[in-house]
């Protein structure tokens, strides 16, 4: 069996949808204080990973991580309307329609599509559905009786974390899947390990760390 792994940001979407998310409580005036301290602190880490003294996987596995304190209390049914709005307010005309075309076509041809990102993994889920993928592999954020308790459950899908996380997912769902006949579609140096966790790895839109690995092992670019 074969699959095809597309990461989200700067893949699927052109901006990061981890904004979106941020502005739903800035919008809709939900959580403002908590919201807030939460961009103050993390645009701290932001100015660091600029300024060379933290890697771009560790701010951004700190911030997928931290997004908990956003949803501290949410039952299940709130946090759906949240990533509903998501999709509708701040994705839509967001995606690359090429690698959507991909997407698809990879699931014409029979691959088990899997979204492969750092975001909630309850949002990753709503999106898939939204793509028509089959499977999400993301951030887990803990939940005791229905309820987001404001941390998170486990690894940050990030960086090298990414292959291992989506090898957790295949046999937890029981599949039999060839990584080397498999496909992964991904835009960041970050997304290094997932791109060579397979066979067939494709450099889309990428930064320049990535472009210059993509070249000297000749992976297939793929850019406007």
């Amino acid at each position: 069996m074969k699959a095809a792994f597309f990461d989200l940001d700067g893949t699927l979407t052109e901006h990061r949808v981890w904004s979106g998310l941020l502005d739903y409580f800035k919008v809709n005036r939900i959580r403002l204080f908590r919201h807030y301290l939460f961009t103050f602190l993390h645009y701290g880490l932001y100015l660091l990973y600029k300024l060379g003294l933290v890697s771009q996987v560790n701010f951004r596995s700190i911030w997928a991580k931290n997004l908990s304190w956003h949803f501290a209390g949410f039952s299940l049914e709130k946090t759906a309307e949240i990533w509903d709005w998501v999709i509708e307010h701040r994705m839509k005309g967001q995606w690359r329609t090429d690698i959507l075309a991909m997407l698809q076509q990879h699931k014409s041809d029979g691959d088990v599509i899997f979204l492969v990102s750092g975001g909630p993994e309850g949002l990753l889920e709503k999106i898939t559905a939204e793509v028509g993928g089959h499977y999400a592999v993301g951030t887990r954020h803990e939940i005791v009786n229905g309820v987001y308790t404001g941390r998170s459950d486990g690894l940050a899908c990030q960086g090298e974390n990414k292959p291992i996380l989506v090898k957790e997912k295949v046999k937890l769902l029981g599949l039999e899947i060839n990584f080397q006949e498999s496909f992964a579609y991904a835009d960041s140096l970050s997304d290094l390990q997932l791109l060579s966790l397979v066979g067939k790895p494709h450099a889309v839109y990428p930064d320049d760390g990535l472009r210059a690995i993509a070249l000297e092992k000749a992976w297939k670019i793929i850019e406007a």
